[in-house]
């Protein structure tokens, strides 16, 4: 349940860039230890990788004044037909306000802006992760089903259970595969406010 509304901090959740790179090394931090945690897998990416990602406007980042909050990013695959949102995480001082649903409307609006046709995808082990995207649309499909870019799944090497993945032969692990599909909707599942507001700063850096 997310903390009383009279309570919540103010937040604020925009398309990261090269300044923010400042917060990547604390990002990774917080991911392992949740990580850890929650006693899952994790898929390893480096200081270079996320900040990359920063650079080429493919990051959300969620700051409390120039307190890191929260994060996640977006990739490419195969040929820009398939997206998907990952690295979703919030640091353990915000959780409760609601902060995740907001980074992943952010980063789902981020890839429906940037490639409309493309399918966007999710492997996640985490409940709330499977809540939020059934929200917005996706649902449950087999690997098959999922991008065959050697790339994308060599990102899955850093994982603790790799193992597993390799010996189903890539056919499923502990994580669950969730696709969205812009073909089978109508209209746009996030807030307009989000749509808006990533367009105008996409718009502003040259990136539309």
């Amino acid at each position: 349940m997310d903390k009383n509304t009279e309570e919540i901090p103010h937040i604020e959740v925009l398309v990261a860039d090269a300044s923010h790179e400042k917060y990547v090394d604390t990002i990774l931090d917080t991911i392992r230890e949740a990580a850890k945690k929650r006693g899952t897998g994790i898929a390893e990416r480096t200081h270079e990788y996320v900040a990359t990602k920063m650079k080429e406007s493919k990051a959300v980042i969620a700051l409390h004044g120039d307190v890191f909050a929260g994060f996640s990013y977006i990739e490419t695959w195969g040929n820009k037909e398939y997206v998907t949102t990952s690295g979703l995480i919030v640091h353990p001082d915000y959780q409760g306000y609601g902060l995740a649903k907001r980074i992943k409307d952010y980063t789902f609006t981020l890839a429906r802006v940037r490639w409309p046709e493309a399918k966007i995808f999710s492997l996640t082990s985490g409940d709330a992760v499977m809540k939020m995207n059934t929200q917005l649309g996706y649902y449950p499909v087999s690997f098959q089903q999922l991008t065959d870019d050697e790339a994308f799944w060599r990102g899955c090497e850093g994982c603790t259970n790799f193992p597993i993945l390799q010996m189903k032969q890539r056919k499923f692990c502990i994580c669950t595969g969730m696709l969205y599909d812009p073909k089978k909707h109508k209209g746009e599942p996030t807030p307009i406010e989000v749509f808006q507001d990533v367009i105008k700063v996409l718009t502003k850096r040259g990136v539309m």
